[in-house]
């Protein structure tokens, strides 16, 4: 087998939508462009709003704590710089993140997916020249469709790979072997890829990405499948260039 990239996603929003791109350019150093762009603070988060920075997921709505979000595909006209969001639970809305007024649109839009009993939507934040990542480095996440499926069979069940919110969908390989890969480099397309760390996973995979319903036990199964809450890599981007789906993958 000659392992290859099947899709790439990103995310402009995080934790509210995701959208698959034929290609990408990647940058050193950076994240997938556009991935994570923007980010909705919650009433409790502790951001400066004068001066935001990278700041940890906790000051976020996300699907953790807001199941219905996982529900939600978006696209994004980078020209224009808007983006619409579609949700089987909402119609669907054409907004400009940065625009304050469609910011109050988005947030009347985004609140009845979120529990009334945890801390509310507030406002869109972003940070000039990074995402809002997981990580305090920007990364790109990468996972392992045969992992996905041994993980679904241990389960009993078909799992959609959208769960696990990553950018770079690798097929043809041996189930796990991204975890080898810790501190190696790989390469795709014109880019060169630093894999980083494993990604510990939390409870927003256990929601259905096309109903946003708790459906799987997927950290359960993990743990008793792997002995921890781990799927997926994260990965530093050492050398840019373009990468597209059914580029050839290449350990170096």
């Amino acid at each position: 087998m000659t392992p290859y990239l099947a899709h790439i996603i990103r995310h402009p929003i995080k934790s509210h939508g995701r959208e698959e791109l034929a290609s990408v350019v990647l940058s050193e150093g950076a994240c997938l462009p556009w991935d994570r762009r923007w980010a909705v603070a919650h009433e409790a988060a502790k951001i400066d709003a004068d001066a935001p920075e990278w700041v940890p997921c906790a000051n976020f709505s996300r699907g953790a704590k807001a199941p219905s979000l996982m529900a939600i595909d978006a696209r994004l006209d980078e020209e224009r710089r808007t983006i619409t969001l579609t949700h089987p639970g909402r119609a669907p809305i054409t907004f400009r993140p940065d625009d304050a007024t469609d910011t109050e649109r988005f947030l009347d839009w985004v609140r009845p997916l979120c529990p009334a009993d945890r801390a509310q939507p507030a406002r869109i934040v972003s940070v000039p020249g990074r995402g809002m990542t997981d990580t305090d480095y920007p990364s790109v996440s990468l996972i392992n469709l045969a992992s996905n499926a041994v993980l679904g069979g241990a389960m009993d069940m078909k799992l959609s790979p959208y769960r696990w919110r990553g950018n770079l969908w690798l097929s043809d390989l041996a189930p796990w072997e991204e975890f080898d890969w810790i501190g190696k480099r790989l390469r795709i397309g014109g880019a060169i890829l630093e894999v980083v760390e494993p990604i510990i996973r939390c409870k927003a995979t256990s929601s259905n990405p096309e109903t946003g319903v708790i459906d799987a036990d997927t950290l359960t199964a993990l743990r008793s499948l792997r002995g921890e809450q781990e799927f997926g890599v994260y990965a530093r981007v050492i050398s840019g260039g373009t990468i597209a789906a059914g580029d050839h993958l290449e350990v170096l």
